[in-house]
């Protein structure tokens, strides 16, 4: 069977798994996960919080039929039980994390699990590959395991926001890894886009509304960050490795500008606060359906430059990063220049 036609398949499993599971989901913890209105919650009524158990069953359904439609090349599947295995461990934290919602768990204990998870990554193989010492390479893989784990969880402050933008983070990641030999990060990464896109009409619908959670956010995080690791990039050109970080711009710019705004007003950067960009732009007057068509297109923009960067020459290489701090900069002082909710 072709490559190309497994492919499908997992997107198409993942697809169906999660859109059948979801009503069950609903049935079994609907009324024991939900997200009330209040403080940055301006949501009408209680909203299951389940999005996270539907994706979470979807992909692993895919993952695990895959598994037995093909024979995988050697050390692929050593490396999928890494993703599996971690996402297992984020999953069940963002878990815990909803069922003790208002509280959900202390920073420590989350600490802790996102560092057992990179580390079921690394004893897979999946790291970061730039630096041959393990004493430098292993702390960076923690770092940004951790870091883009955390940023999709914020970005889940809007309707659609954080799984339009793993959608196209894994559109990304496919476009530049379908040609290599990671076809562990295709089929992983198809099988995450189908389980995201069998999941968005439910969190955009007015009567069935579903929240993905906090198992669903940090779970979708700790995948990207995960295939993130796992491509070649570097084969065309020598800093191709730059890559993950504009696949990953949107996340990266959005928790770095909240961490911003809340160090400058003299806030905890990890208490909750109505700095986040997709707030501030609300705000400002933009519909929800104007924050979210400008993130996607930001990160169309970023993706495009992404695949630009793993196979254009070294004077292209600083022409396009110099075009992607530019760009960083007019955007970060726009959104420092808006007010924010509560200052109104």
């Amino acid at each position: 069977m072709s490559r190309f036609v497994l492919y499908f398949i997992a997107a198409m499993v993942a697809l169906v798994c999660t859109y059948v599971s979801l009503p069950v989901w609903k049935r079994v913890l609907g009324q024991k996960l939900l997200d009330s209105p209040g403080g940055l919650k301006t949501h009408q009524g209680t909203v299951p919080v389940i999005g996270g158990c539907g994706i979470f069953t979807g992909l692993t359904a895919s993952l695990v039929a895959m598994r037995w439609f093909t024979q995988f090349p050697s050390g692929t599947l050593h490396s999928l039980r890494g993703i599996i295995l971690g996402g297992g461990i984020i999953f069940i934290m963002g878990l815990l994390d909803d069922i003790r919602k208002p509280h959900g768990l202390s920073v420590g204990v989350k600490l802790l699990f996102q560092a057992a998870a990179a580390s079921c990554l690394i004893y897979y193989g999946i790291s970061i590959h730039v630096f041959s010492s393990p004493f430098l390479a292993y702390p960076l893989t923690f770092l940004w395991v951790v870091g883009l784990t955390n940023a999709f969880n914020l970005l889940d402050i809007m309707d659609g926001l954080c799984t339009t933008k793993a959608i196209l983070c894994t559109l990304g990641l496919t476009w530049i890894a379908l040609p290599s030999e990671f076809i562990y990060v295709n089929f992983a990464a198809l099988a995450l886009l189908g389980a995201c896109a069998a999941f968005l009409p439910s969190n955009f619908s007015t009567n069935e509304k579903i929240f993905l959670g906090d198992s669903g956010s940090n779970l979708l995080g700790f995948l990207i960050a995960a295939l993130c690791l796992g491509t070649g990039y570097s084969e065309s050109s020598s800093w191709g490795f730059l890559a993950p970080l504009l696949i990953a711009a949107v996340p990266i710019a959005d928790i770095s500008f909240v961490t911003l705004a809340r160090l400058k007003q003299g806030k905890n950067p990890l208490q909750g606060s109505p700095d986040h960009a997709a707030i501030r732009l609300k705000a400002a007057g933009w519909t929800p359906a104007a924050v979210l068509g400008s993130f996607a297109v930001t990160a169309i923009i970023c993706n495009l430059l992404a695949f630009v960067l793993t196979v254009c020459s070294p004077a292209c290489t600083v022409l396009v990063l110099l075009t992607v701090v530019a760009g960083a900069g007019i955007i970060m002082r726009y959104l420092f220049r808006l007010e924010t909710p509560h200052a109104r």
